[in-house]
């Protein structure tokens, strides 16, 4: 896996995506509400949300495929226009190309509808074909491809013309383990290459790994816009304490959170666990177990996960009252 340190960043200022107070409702459904958030320039952004939250309906707004009932989106300034998305790749959340054509003839295809011409589209695609391991297929039909490997096709036909902005709506859906972990650095080599991304998602776990900043969205509405470390902040750090002794600790322990837990495991040692005030630093806790004369046999910090803090921001409040990050 590449690690998102090894990326770069653009310079640029404008954002190349802004969106303003989408909002849309269908059959008197309320599907998006009042959305509004950017995506930096060189960033990798991930949306994210369980299924039904939005997402799909916010970027088809954003990208001009349906017309919202209000608000608003510019792509690298500029509304949605043909000229402006001719600078976007977009996967749809829909499967689907030309089944009877072959995989090297789809990509083509596609990189000659955005202006690559065709001894460079061929070439693209053959390239691509290798990178994302459907060499051997290249010469298949559609149609005779499994899932995953026509939705990779589509995957790269959605980035062959080398778009400055990738879009890809629930791009590991439908892929195994081993192909979810290749897309993931094909989306890191991309960033690196001073493209920006934004993907969807309802599998927290992939935007932790590769995101600078994430959006999430329930029910409609932005719970929260701002860097993965700023929506991990907002769950309260745990730490798990071995203890070799029948020692009431909670007195001291208290003093840094709420002691959640305390129970023998099968060795007898006695594990507790707290929740860390905001800003307590676990080595705080640490040092005053020692000065204390706890006798420990274990200390281990819990990182929390962005899961946690997705259900932590759903449940915590109205979502008419986004949080927002810095």
């Amino acid at each position: 896996m590449i690690s998102r340190q090894t990326t770069g960043f653009s310079t640029m200022t404008t954002p190349a995506l802004d969106v303003t107070g989408l909002t849309k409702t269908f059959s008197g459904f309320p599907a998006v509400r009042d959305v509004s958030f950017t995506v930096p320039a060189g960033s990798i952004t991930g949306f994210l949300g369980p299924n039904g939250a939005g997402k799909t309906t916010t970027l088809r707004m954003a990208l001009g495929i349906i017309r919202p009932d209000a608000g608003s989106a510019t792509l690298f300034g500029q509304p949605p226009t043909l000229r402006a998305l001719d600078r976007v790749g977009f996967l749809p959340e829909e499967r689907g190309v030309y089944r009877k054509m072959t995989a090297e003839q789809v990509i083509a295809l596609f990189a000659r509808l955005k202006g690559v011409p065709a001894v460079e589209a061929r070439k693209r695609a053959a390239a691509a074909l290798e990178r994302f391991g459907l060499a051997a297929s290249a010469g298949k039909k559609v149609k005779e491809l499994s899932k995953g490997m026509a939705q990779k096709v589509q995957i790269i036909a959605a980035i062959i013309h080398e778009p400055d902005f990738i879009i890809l709506d629930e791009p590991f859906s439908g892929l195994d383990p081993v192909n979810q972990a290749m897309l993931e650095d094909v989306i890191l080599e991309q960033a690196a290459a001073g493209r920006t991304i934004l993907f969807s998602t309802h599998v927290m776990a992939q935007a932790e790994r590769i995101c600078d900043r994430i959006v999430l969205m329930a029910r409609g509405q932005k719970i929260f816009d701002g860097k993965v470390d700023e929506a991990l902040a907002v769950v309260p750090r745990l730490v798990t304490i071995g203890v070799d002794s029948d020692d009431d600790i909670s007195a001291l322990l208290s003093g840094f959170g709420e002691v959640t837990r305390a129970e023998k495991d099968a060795d007898g040692v006695t594990l507790w666990q707290i929740a860390l005030k905001p800003g307590v630093d676990p080595q705080h806790v640490l040092r005053a177990c020692v000065e204390a004369g706890v006798r420990l046999t274990r200390f281990e910090p819990v990182r929390p996960h962005l899961h946690d803090a997705f259900v932590r921001l759903v449940s915590a409040g109205d979502p008419l009252q986004p949080v927002e990050g810095h």
